[in-house]
């Protein structure tokens, strides 16, 4: 295999290979809907709304396309792949009954559609359904030890969101917990699963332990990024755009990483605009207006994004660490969409 001392610098070459991987996800979509489509129980029912049509499949994609980049055979890995987006929907079932959001990628979450009980049944189906497929396909050259290995990835890493999430809910209203207090909920909650698609891809493709570590740092922090970007499309975006509503983290009293920033560096009447906010029961449109203005003024949004940036440029960085080819390459390119993604 060619080494990585030969190789071009990530991200240089043309966008054929992110063309090409987010084509994947209608592949992917194709066989969500095989698996899912036209479920008649009440469990299988609720799972396709919540899984059908998907997302970008970003996590279930990195799982392939890492399996790619060390020699792998991603083609027959695809049902052992959507694994990760069955747990990454469950924890957006769950999150959705925690913050009250009634809209999901912009149409009614599950337990807006089905009612709490009903969702937080489907949520923990899909966990237990994440090991099943885990466990269940077998692919020609996957061994018992790849099974096990890739299952405690997994559950590490849904571990590792549920430490993210309460230690979120530590922060409510807290506008002084911290920069580095919010990038370790972020690396727990979002990243987690992000390098658990990572590492999973690369235990199924290869034996290395560097390039396994490589992958998962790089995973580790694309998805931290990708929570800054989220938090940041907010003030970019429309709710539309969002499939959520604007507010939902004002209206939870959550600080996000643009408004930790703008509070660092906010006058003391903008600081009490800003803590006036998080004090209402329930945000209005004036007040996220209100907190936009000053998220932009103070440079807590440019900020932000400077941050996803940097922590974009240090997820390429492992990347030189891998063998030279053009997933490498393609993985560069994820990196660099992602970070400026308005989606």
């Amino acid at each position: 295999m060619t080494t990585v001392n030969n190789m071009t610098r990530p991200g240089e070459s043309g966008l054929s290979g992110l063309t090409s991987f987010l084509a994947g996800g209608d592949l992917l979509q194709r066989e969500l809907t095989a698996i899912w489509g036209g479920r008649r129980d009440p469990l299988g029912a609720i799972a396709e709304h919540a899984l059908v049509p998907a997302g970008k499949l970003l996590r279930p994609l990195l799982v392939l396309e890492s399996a790619r980049c060390v020699g792998g055979a991603p083609e027959e890995l695809t049902e052992l792949a959507l694994a990760i987006e069955y747990l990454h929907v469950a924890t957006l079932i769950h999150d959705d009954i925690i913050d009250e959001d009634d809209i999901r990628r912009g149409r009614p979450s599950v337990q807006a559609a089905f009612g709490v009980p009903d969702a937080i049944v489907a949520g923990d189906g899909l966990i237990l359904e994440t090991f099943a497929a885990l466990t269940g396909a077998r692919p020609a050259g996957v061994s018992d030890a790849d099974i096990v290995a890739v299952t405690s990835i997994m559950a590490s890493a849904g571990v590792g969101v549920c430490r993210g999430q309460l230690l979120e809910s530590e922060f409510v209203g807290d506008l002084n917990c911290g920069v580095e207090q919010y990038l370790t909920m972020a690396q727990l909650k979002t990243g987690a699963l992000f390098e658990a698609a990572c590492r999973i891809g690369a235990v199924l493709g290869t034996g290395r332990q560097d390039w396994i570590d490589a992958l998962g740092t790089f995973g580790m922090r694309l998805g931290t990024a990708f929570q800054v970007r989220d938090d940041l499309l907010a003030f970019d975006g429309s709710s539309a755009l969002i499939g959520k509503p604007r507010e939902s983290d004002l209206q939870n009293r959550r600080p996000t990483l643009p408004i930790l920033l703008s509070y660092q560096r906010a006058s003391s009447g903008e600081r009490w605009e800003l803590e006036r906010a998080f004090r209402e029961d329930c945000a209005s449109e004036e007040s996220f207006a209100v907190v936009g203005k000053i998220v932009e003024s103070t440079g807590g949004r440019e900020a932000a994004q400077q941050f996803a940036a940097d922590l974009i440029a240090d997820a390429k960085d492992c990347l030189t660490r891998l063998p030279a080819g053009e997933s490498t390459d393609t993985l560069a390119q994820i990196a660099d969409y992602s970070s400026g993604r308005a989606f």
